[in-house]
Order: structure tokens, then C-alpha cells, then sequence
């Protein structure tokens, strides 16, 4: 049985691991307001945009613009979203474990996939499993700009307009609520167009001005940035809210671990206080 001194230092040893977790808990609920704020004010332009570039997809030709011609798919791309820093839940196990399953369910169906990481922690699986990578993104999170993601896609038109891809996906957790995210896998190129339902009249086709080709050369490409924009803002508010939730989690459960210790540490002095009594009677029925 542990003495005292041994059921204190435990005792003092999770307090102090509380303290921790409630300053990360309180760090994160900050962080992830201002996530928030952000994404919910990004989220209807760009859902409204995706509506927009569907609806013109469906009008345009297939060969009217690079970025919605539709290839054999050989070579597949995931741009795979994940944070930097663990103790965040299930957050990164859950989008890393979708991208896998992705990779060996399409093993026979594409010749080549490869993946291309934001966020530390889906490098180092990638690396550490022997995946196939194009390029590593790192510290895409500290201080994240839709500049950032205007790059990362024309790097990604660039090589798709070149052929060295046939489609790229999008995989990333999406923001429900603090406590809740959903794992995404989007197509990203080419750009698919809104499916017409059956027995429906088929679009009407738009009258451009300049021309359809220059609309769509200005707005399919920023349709691709905002696209990507909108998938980091979301991952940035599911990670902080899976780590907000992993943090409290880690509070109540030293807490519990707290009170079993302390009950263990008063079950121990009760004893050693009724074993001095004990002593002390039998050392004054000695003496009669």
C-alpha cells in the first residue's frame, strides 16, 4: 500500500496536470470564437459560389475551359487537412484514417495517388507509413491568409492544366458545432457540374459579356482559392473546438482521479491514526 507522502505527490502531481488543461481548455474556447466568427462569416460566399460556378458548368462546354475538362483519371491528388499539434480528440485520427481507407479502396482504380499535407500531423503519418507525397505545406496554420490558399490553388490548376493530375479531392474536417466536426471529401478538379434532374428542362444558357471564356477564367480560379480558403477555416474551427472538448474531457477526468485519491489518502490516515490507537491501548494494557 502507498504511504501518505507517496497518495499526496500524486494528488498534487494531477492538480497541477488540472491546471494545465483548463488554461489549454480556456486557450482554445478563445481561439476558437474568433475560428468561428470567421467561418461562419466566409461559409455563405463561398457555398454561394460553388452554386454559382455549378450552375455555369452545367451551361459551358466541357473543352470551353482547362479546368472543367473531364480526363481518364490515372493520377489522383488529396490535399489532406490536419493540424500541427495533437491533443485535439479525434480530430486528426479521424480524417487520417478517411484518407487511408480512400487510398486502399482506390488502390486498383487509379494508377498513382498521392497526397499533399497541411498540417504537421498528416505529414509525419504520410512519412511514417511510406505514402506517397507531392509536397508538405508546413506551418499553413500560423497566421492562415486566403493568400495562402489563392497559392496552394494555382499551384494545383498549374499541375492540372499540365495533366500531371487527373483529379484532386479535398479531405478535411468540417465545423458542426464546438463539439462536433464531420469528416468532408470533396472534388476539387475538375470542377463538376450541377446534376440536372430527371424529366427537368435543361439550362438556360447565360449571354457572357466579355465572353464566356474570360468569365470563366476569372471566377473558376478564385472559385478553387475560396474553395480551399473555406476548408482551412473550417478544419482551424473543428481543431480547436475537438481540442476545447479533449481538454475538458481531461479536466473532469482528473478531477474524478483527484477525488479517488483523496478518498484513498483519507482511507490510509484512518488507518494509521487506528493503528496508533491500537498501539497505544495495548502498550497501556501492558503496563496494568
Amino acid at each position: 500500500m502507498p504511504s501518505l507522502r507517496d497518495i499526496k505527490k500524486r494528488i498534487s502531481s494531477v492538480k497541477n496536470t488540472q491546471k494545465i488543461t483548463k488554461a489549454m481548455k480556456m486557450v482554445a474556447a478563445g481561439k476558437l470564437r474568433r475560428a468561428q466568427a470567421a467561418i461562419l462569416a466566409a461559409r455563405p460566399y463561398a457555398q454561394k459560389m460553388e452554386e454559382v460556378l455549378a450552375s455555369l458548368a452545367s451551361r459551358a462546354e466541357a473543352d470551353s475551359h482547362p479546368l472543367l475538362r473531364i480526363r481518364p483519371p490515372k493520377k489522383v491528388e488529396i490535399v489532406l487537412l490536419t493540424s500541427d499539434r495533437g491533443q485535439a480528440g479525434a480530430f486528426n485520427a479521424n480524417v487520417i484514417r478517411r484518407a487511408q481507407r480512400f487510398i486502399t479502396e482506390n488502390a486498383g482504380k487509379y494508377e498513382k495517388i498521392e497526397l499533399s499535407t497541411l498540417g504537421r500531423k498528416g505529414r509525419d503519418y504520410a512519412r511514417r507509413h511510406k505514402l506517397s507525397m507531392r509536397k508538405d505545406y508546413p506551418g499553413i496554420f500560423d497566421g492562415l491568409t486566403f493568400d495562402r490558399a489563392d497559392t496552394i490553388a494555382k499551384e494545383l490548376i498549374a499541375h492540372y492544366v499540365e495533366a500531371s493530375l487527373d483529379q484532386v479531392f479535398l479531405l478535411y474536417n468540417e465545423f458542426l458545432s464546438a463539439i462536433s466536426q464531420r469528416v468532408s471529401l470533396i472534388q476539387l478538379l475538375p470542377i463538376v457540374p450541377r446534376k440536372v434532374k430527371d424529366g427537368a428542362p435543361h439550362p438556360t444558357d447565360y449571354i457572357y459579356e466579355p465572353s464566356e471564356a474570360e468569365v470563366l477564367d476569372a471566377l473558376l480560379p478564385r472559385h478553387l482559392a475560396m474553395q480551399l480558403w473555406r476548408a482551412m477555416l473550417e478544419s482551424q474551427a473543428s481543431e480547436f473546438g475537438a481540442r476545447m472538448s479533449a481538454m475538458d474531457a481531461a479536466s473532469k477526468n482528473a478531477g474524478k482521479l483527484i477525488g479517488s485519491y483523496t478518498l484513498e489518502y483519507n482511507r490510509a490516515r484512518q488507518a494509521y491514526i487506528t493503528k496508533e490507537l491500537m498501539e497505544i491501548v495495548s502498550g497501556a494494557e501492558a503496563l496494568k
